[in-house]
C-alpha cells in the first residue's frame, strides 16, 4: 500500500512540477504527517525531492528528473494500449500523435511487457459506430478538436433544419456517442451542444477564452442526454405485459431508466404473471411501433387511439393467415 503511495506521489510531483504537503494530503487522501514521512522515504531512496520554502512553496523534483515506467504491471501496460481509442483519434487528427505517444511508452516499458500492444490488440477492438451507419468523420471535426484543445473562441455555422445559423462558441469538449460527434461549448450563459455533422463552417479566431475548471464535461453529458430523453416522451400508454412480454420490452425502450421506472410501478402479476403498467413514449405513432413487436404478449388499455390502431393490425394479420 505504501509502496503504490509512494509512486503516487512520485508520478504527480512529475506531472505538476510543484505541489504543497496540503496538495499532496488531498489528492493521496492522507495527512500531510504522511506526506512529510513519504518525501522522506523518497529522499532516503535517491529520488532528488526537494522543498521550497515560503508562500509560494512546495515540494519539486530536481529539475529534469524522471521516472521510467519500470513499476507498470502487465494489465496495467495493457490498459495503457486500450485506451488510445485510435479511430476517434484519427477521426480529431489526432492519429500521429497517438502512434508516436505509444511508441514513447513501448520504448519505456520493461522488455518483458513490450508485448502489451500487441497482446491488447489482438483481444480486443473498439467499433464505435452502431450498426448500419456511415463512418466517415464530419468535415469540420479536426478544426474543432484544435479549438478545444487551445481553448480558442469559434465562429460556428449549422444547420438547424431548413436555415443556417452561426453562434460564436467557447467550445468545451466534444463527445463521441454511438457513432455521432457532438460539441459542447458554450453560447453566452448557456452551455449548448451541436451535432458536429451537421456544423457548415468554422472559423477560429486568436481569442482566447478563460475556461472554467470546475466544468465536469462527462457529468455534464449525463444530465442532459436523460433530460433530453425525457423531453421527448411527451404521452405515456397503459398496458398489459405478459412474463414474456415484459422481458423483450427491455429491448424495444431506448432508455433504460424508462424500463426501470415502468416496472418499479408495474401492478403485482395476476394469476397469468401479467402485469399492467404505464409506459412513457414519445408519441402514440411511435408506441404503435415499439410495441407491434411484442405480438400477443401485450395488451394496450389505453389511449383508445392506439388500442384502435392494434385491434384494426390484428384484423389484418387474421385475413393474412387464414
Amino acid at each position: 500500500m505504501r509502496a503504490s503511495r509512494l509512486i503516487s506521489l512520485l508520478l504527480l510531483l512529475q506531472a505538476r512540477g510543484s505541489m504543497t504537503a496540503g496538495e499532496l494530503a488531498r489528492e493521496l487522501e492522507v495527512s500531510e504527517r504522511t506526506v512529510y514521512r513519504d518525501v522522506l522515504a523518497l529522499s532516503a531512496a535517491g529520488v532528488p525531492v526537494y522543498a521550497d520554502r515560503g508562500r509560494a512553496g512546495g515540494y519539486r523534483l530536481l529539475g529534469g528528473y524522471r521516472t521510467r515506467l519500470t513499476g507498470l504491471t502487465r494489465d496495467e501496460a495493457e490498459a495503457l494500449f486500450l485506451a488510445g481509442l485510435p479511430g476517434p483519434a484519427g477521426e480529431m487528427g489526432l492519429a500521429d500523435a497517438v502512434a508516436s505517444a505509444e511508441l514513447k511508452v513501448l520504448a519505456a516499458l520493461p522488455p518483458a511487457l513490450r508485448d502489451a500492444p500487441a497482446r491488447a490488440g489482438q483481444r480486443f477492438h473498439l467499433d464505435v459506430p452502431g450498426w448500419f451507419r456511415e463512418t466517415a468523420a464530419p468535415l469540420w471535426l479536426p478544426e474543432l478538436a484544435r479549438a478545444v484543445w487551445g481553448d480558442r473562441v469559434v465562429e460556428l455555422r449549422y444547420r438547424r433544419g431548413d436555415r443556417e445559423v452561426t453562434r460564436r462558441v467557447q467550445p468545451y469538449g466534444l463527445v463521441l456517442k454511438s457513432g455521432v460527434w457532438y460539441l459542447v461549448g458554450r453560447v453566452g450563459d448557456d452551455v449548448r451542444t451541436y451535432r458536429v455533422d451537421r456544423v457548415t463552417g468554422v472559423e477560429v479566431g486568436d481569442e482566447h477564452f478563460d475556461r472554467d475548471e470546475g466544468f465536469d464535461l462527462a457529468g455534464h453529458w449525463r444530465e442532459q442526454a436523460g433530460s433530453f430523453l425525457r423531453t421527448m416522451l411527451r404521452a405515456e400508454v397503459a398496458i398489459r405485459l405478459s412474463p414474456a412480454g415484459l422481458r423483450q420490452l427491455r429491448h424495444l425502450v431506448d432508455a433504460p431508466f424508462v424500463y426501470d421506472e415502468m416496472v418499479a410501478a408495474a401492478s403485482p402479476p395476476d394469476g397469468q404473471g401479467w402485469v399492467v403498467a404505464r409506459l412513457p413514449v414519445e408519441s402514440v405513432q411511435v408506441a404503435y411501433h415499439q410495441l407491434l413487436g411484442l405480438g400477443p404478449e401485450v395488451e394496450v388499455l389505453d389511449p383508445p387511439e392506439l388500442r384502435e390502431l392494434f385491434a384494426e393490425a390484428a384484423d389484418r394479420f387474421r385475413a393474412l393467415y387464414r
